[in-house]
């Protein structure tokens, strides 16, 4: 039987164009969630899923842009990558483009952690300068075991 060990959700914006934060740097990743699940006496294996959206304004004339979004099992980019996505726009010479992105994915046979805590992390990147973060932000997490 399954069981639900936690689910949690980190909602940086709610509402569309709550946001103004454009990106420092081509390639260079951006938190916009974070969640900690507290996994307490699991029963078999532990499988997390997750969903996120987050949503970025293109101005117009922005060249050609892709959209990475990278989900983590920690803190930073320098831990285990569990899911990435590429959303690439066309380009736009007159209109400013809204690209909301949303993803779907899961975790499977995630180690039982020893200090019953399991941390996940959605980060966004392009690979332009003029992008801005609009919102909303969403990243959602539950955990199971078996």
């Amino acid at each position: 039987m399954t069981l639900l060990l936690d689910s949690r959700t980190s909602q940086n914006a709610s509402f569309a164009s709550s946001l103004g934060v454009p990106f420092p740097a081509i390639l260079s990743p951006q938190l916009y969630g974070q969640v900690g699940l507290n996994i307490v006496r699991p029963t078999g294996n532990i499988r997390v899923e997750f969903f996120t959206t987050v949503s970025i304004l293109l101005p117009a004339g922005t060249p050609p842009t892709g959209i990475f979004v990278i989900i983590v099992r920690g803190t930073t980019t320098n831990d285990p990558i569990i899911y990435s996505a590429l959303e690439v726009s066309l380009p736009s010479n007159t209109n400013e483009q809204v690209l909301p992105i949303t993803v779907i994915g899961s975790d499977f046979n995630v180690p039982a952690p020893e200090n019953n805590q399991l941390i996940y992390s959605a980060f966004v990147s392009t690979t332009t300068l003029g992008p801005v973060r609009i919102g909303p932000e969403s990243f959602t997490v539950t955990a199971y075991s078996d």
